[in-house]
């Protein structure tokens, strides 16, 4: 992601503040919603960026009252998660894809998702959406009218096809590429797929981690109550998840209270999948020495530290490894701030871990698999219309290598734990197959993880992201 968000001046959309502290623009007619969202939505496409990080810096940061942040959060959001369905819309309504500019497109995307997902008033629409291509372009006002009269025209045939007959309709009904809708349903079968599409266009639900190192649930909680916010614990598969709440309100999070619990570094946010990941791969026994490979920006490293204070009394003697100089400066900081001890932080290759850590053995290795990530398509959009089949195959030949390289650094007895943060048969299942024919995994087998043979959730309404794990013990 590139460090700078911010567009030239003449980019900015007429009528919207920006973030606090930016110069006023002149007003349009256009609501502040929509010329926010907007801007978020060209930010991510002309920057390769993240939705969630620009709405970070211009719709959380502005000036706009709360429930126009939660609108243009909802329609920067549902505009990124849509893209390709909404521009097949918008070339039905257009004698030639080209007539647009990717500007005025964008603002064509925001109104028709209102009018196409989100049932919106087409005449409320269409104005809008005319206002917003009149902000910056004013000479093609009249083609979105134009444009935009024709899509609400296309709606009453949207998804144009039968969604029980036709993979395409189907894929246009829940906004997602057709190659990955075959994919999911070759993966999950027809109904679960269909069930996995519905919940990743859904709101992510708010889960925070109490930090053990730092403070118990008894007191987060009594914290909670006296500023009259309710928190709800969180099971998964009939267990409750060690530390895991859900935040039923998500303002709560905007309160000087709150925010001073963040700082503490007492609590932080997290999935509750991801909560559940990291209390499961950690043994009955303490381990005398844990290796988490593909560390990042240290939120496993201090649910680890987190879980091991609630299962042992005391922190683990933990070692990070990650290949990206800039991500372990942030991790020391992070984990100080959080009160994770890490014995040493490690930058390297996991693929060459002979080179990063010599001959060194220990008695668990954790390894937070890069992959697709498609089990957090509600947090992270962009994702489904970015990736290609081929980078699941390379996400595969990844994990499958980085399996390899770190088996022989497991000690015999220890264990070798895998996660992902997806739901493709080829990341999961795949790679564990792989890995236990292999000659690297011959010594290892599976071992029971939650009392079962694998952490596998599943995303449903209102359920946590699907995140996926294993653990191996070393016999030979």
């Amino acid at each position: 992601m590139p460090e700078k968000l911010e567009r030239p001046e003449n980019h900015q959309p007429k009528g919207y503040a920006g973030p606090a502290g930016a110069p006023k623009k002149q007003r349009s007619k256009a609501s502040p919603a929509r010329l926010a969202a907007l801007d978020v939505v060209r930010a991510v496409r002309e920057r390769d960026a993240f939705a969630q990080d620009v709405i970070g810096t211009r719709i959380d940061r502005s000036d706009l009252s709360s429930e126009d942040r939660a609108f243009a959060t909802k329609l920067a959001l549902g505009v990124v998660s849509s893209t390709g369905a909404l521009d097949d819309v918008i070339d039905r309504a257009l004698n030639d894809p080209a007539d647009v500019k990717p500007d005025v497109r964008d603002a064509l995307r925001l109104s028709t998702y209102e009018i196409i997902f989100l049932g919106k008033s087409p005449h409320a629409a269409v104005d809008q959406g005319v206002e917003l291509v009149r902000s910056f372009a004013n000479s093609a006002s009249g083609l979105a009218n134009a444009v935009l009269r024709k899509v609400v025209l296309l709606r009453q045939s949207f998804p144009f096809g039968d969604p029980a007959r036709d993979l395409e309709a189907l894929a246009r009904l829940h906004a997602f590429p057709v190659w990955l809708v075959r994919k999911l349903v070759a993966d999950l079968g027809p109904q679960a797929a269909i069930e996995f599409m519905r919940a990743s266009n859904d709101q992510a639900p708010l889960f925070i981690a109490v930090n053990a190192a730092k403070t118990n649930d008894e007191a987060l909680v009594a914290a909670f109550a006296k500023l009259d916010e309710d928190l709800e614990p969180v099971a998964i598969d009939d267990g409750i998840v060690p530390g895991c709440y859900r935040v039923l309100d998500t303002r709560a999070l905007l309160l000087p209270e709150v925010k001073r619990l963040f700082s503490q570094g007492k609590i932080l946010v997290s999935d509750a999948a991801s909560q559940l990941v990291a209390a499961s791969v950690l043994p009955e026994q303490k381990p005398g020495s844990l290796l988490e490979v593909g560390a990042g920006r240290a939120t496993k490293t201090i649910l680890l530290q987190s879980d091991a204070t609630r299962a042992y009394g005391s922190q683990l003697v933990l070692a990070t490894l990650d290949n990206h100089a800039f991500k372990t400066k942030l991790l020391l900081e992070r984990a100080e701030r959080y009160g994770a001890e890490v014995a040493e932080a490690l930058t390297g290759d996991a693929l060459e871990l002979d080179a990063v850590v010599g001959e060194r053995r220990f008695d668990e290795i954790f390894i937070d698999a890069p992959c697709s990530g498609l089990g957090t398509l509600r947090r992270h959009p962009e994702i489904r219309w970015r990736i290609a089949p081929a980078d699941i195959v390379e996400f595969a030949r990844v994990q499958l290598g980085m399996l390899q390289a770190a088996a022989p650094h497991v000690e015999v007895g220890g264990t070798l734990a895998y996660a992902t943060c997806t739901v493709t048969r080829e990341e999961n299942n795949g790679v564990v197959k792989a890995f236990l024919e292999s000659e690297a995994g011959s010594g290892f087998e599976l071992a029971p993880i939650n009392g079962r043979a694998c952490v596998a959730t599943r995303l449903s309404v209102g359920s946590s992201d699907a995140h996926f794990a294993v653990r191996f013990v070393r016999t030979a």
